[in-house]
């Protein structure tokens, strides 16, 4: 009787001090959407998708700016590498975030995250040099393992009739990065030039014309950074019921453990030194990353591409934008997103299954893209109207595929390998995101040579690639290894 009531102790003091006991609780507990959870992963989401997406209006005026280019169509092929820098740094070390914030919890990994976005995204604005640009830049990439953690922490945080929304508003944060990043970068970059009134040649605005738009981003962080001291950890430390339910092979404790604080002493080191099953050999998992990475190539380097058709001259194929009207289309093309993840996605998922629309996603936008190079014939008001309406179902469409495929991924694994499986999905699909933007400038740079070739003449050949490789990704749908996990 002495040892069955000294464990119910043992049990009751771990999960009264288990953080992920706690949260297991609240959801037991949690009648309604969990509105100030969500606001938090919204909050840290949007950390990581603001540097992306304001960087795209006024790169090519940044390259051109560095005067590394030696011709007008070779700005491309440079601004491809600035990009791509961002997404090796992660994928260099997204896998070893992932074990991090396993080990030590979601929150302190998120904390250190968005701390990089303050220092890194500065010094970016600060660049005056092709190689300063492309080494803030992959050092962002290092430390920024925002988006891998966040999604895992989105699934735990939240009951499971919830995960589609939680999911979504990772998705969802993205299209507030589409409507503010890219209104950040559009306006605000050039300012001495734009805004002559409100700021000198002479200041350091002046002297740094992309620094501004930079500084905005990171003074958010820092409020993120600040709001996020209070954000709730989710991660299994202490608690022993936890942990055999991860893994039921692991022995029970003996009740002698028990310290005379109430504590076992083998606390977080045994929910790590547990012999677990091999992530690269979980077959449902690897095939949803290998899914995953296709489209992120094709999205990554769609965006590359779009922001260089869209700002280059109308002899070249171009639709000759400026920044600001490139930031002013991704802005309304993200409010449309924004609205399409509340309101459509998550009825539209449940009545139609994730599978389902993720292929009919995918179809869906090979037509789409085979219009854009028509779309520089138009002029004036049909021109706006027609790339804005083109702009939103796209977006609408590749968030449809990335949300599916995350929550398909956070099923395939438990909470003890969640971060590492994210991990993981970050690495390879950052390695495949980082030919993305150099392939992109690099094709549109070819493509911008060839405006009288036979076959595909200019941008004809850009979107057709795009197209083949969302057909490619569309095929790979079918591996049966996806539809074990729906």
């Amino acid at each position: 009787m002495a040892d069955e009531a000294r464990k119910t102790l043992l049990e009751e003091i771990e999960e009264k001090n288990c953080p992920g006991c706690n949260i297991d609780r609240f959801k037991q507990e949690q009648r309604g959407i969990p509105y100030i959870h969500l606001s938090f992963i919204w909050l840290v989401s949007l950390c990581t998708a603001l540097p992306i997406s304001s960087l795209f209006p006024y790169l090519y005026f940044m390259i051109r700016d560095f005067h590394v280019a030696e011709k007008e169509e070779d700005i491309g092929f440079y601004a491809g590498f600035v990009a791509s820098s961002f997404m090796i740094g992660r994928a260099l070390t997204s896998i070893l975030w992932g074990k991090l914030a396993d080990r030590y919890g979601r929150k302190p990994i998120i904390l250190m995250a968005t701390f990089s976005v303050i220092i890194f995204n500065t010094l970016f604005g600060l660049s005056t040099s092709f190689w300063f640009a492309i080494s803030v830049r992959f050092l962002l990439g290092c430390v920024n393992c925002l988006l891998g953690v966040i999604r895992a922490y989105a699934s735990e945080v939240v009951s499971e009739e919830y995960h589609a929304l939680s999911l979504s508003v990772v998705s969802t944060s993205r299209g507030i990065g589409l409507i503010i990043g890219p209104a950040i970068g559009g306006y605000l970059a050039q300012p001495a030039k734009k805004y002559p009134n409100l700021f000198s040649q002479d200041s350091v605005f002046g002297s740094f014309p992309y620094f501004l738009p930079s500084l905005v981003i990171s003074a958010y962080a820092t409020g993120a950074l600040i709001a996020c001291w209070w954000l709730p950890e989710t991660l299994h430390t202490h608690c022993r019921i936890a942990r055999g339910r991860l893994n039921p092979n692991e022995p029970e404790y003996s009740p002698n453990e028990l310290n005379n604080d109430g504590s076992t002493g083998r606390g977080l080191e045994d929910q790590n030194t547990q012999s677990k099953p091999s992530l690269l050999r979980n077959r449902p998992l690897m095939a949803i990353i290998i899914v995953y990475c296709v489209f992120s190539l094709q999205e990554i380097a769609y965006s590359e591409i779009f922001s260089l058709w869209a700002v280059s001259d109308i002899s070249y194929g171009g639709l000759s934008f400026s920044s600001q009207d490139v930031g002013q289309v991704l802005a309304i093309s993200g409010l449309g997103l924004l609205l399409f993840q509340l309101m459509v996605y998550p009825p539209m998922e449940k009545s139609l299954g994730l599978l389902v629309v993720i292929r009919l996603s995918a179809v869906m936008l090979i037509p789409l893209l085979s219009c854009y190079p028509s779309i520089a014939s138009l002029s004036g008001l049909t021109l706006h109207l027609v790339i804005n309406c083109a702009s939103i179902l796209k977006n609408a469409l590749s968030i449809s595929l990335v949300t599916g495929l995350f929550i398909l991924l956070n099923k395939a694994v438990p909470q003890s390998q969640r971060g590492a499986a994210n991990g993981i999905s970050m690495t390879a699909m950052s390695i495949f995101k980082s030919f993305g933007p150099a392939g992109g400038g690099i094709l549109f740079s070819w493509a911008q040579k060839r405006q009288t070739a036979t076959f595909l003449p200019g941008d004809e050949m850009v979107f057709f690639v795009l197209n083949l490789v969302q057909l490619i990704g569309l095929i790979l749908t079918f591996i049966p290894y996806i539809s074990q996990n729906q």
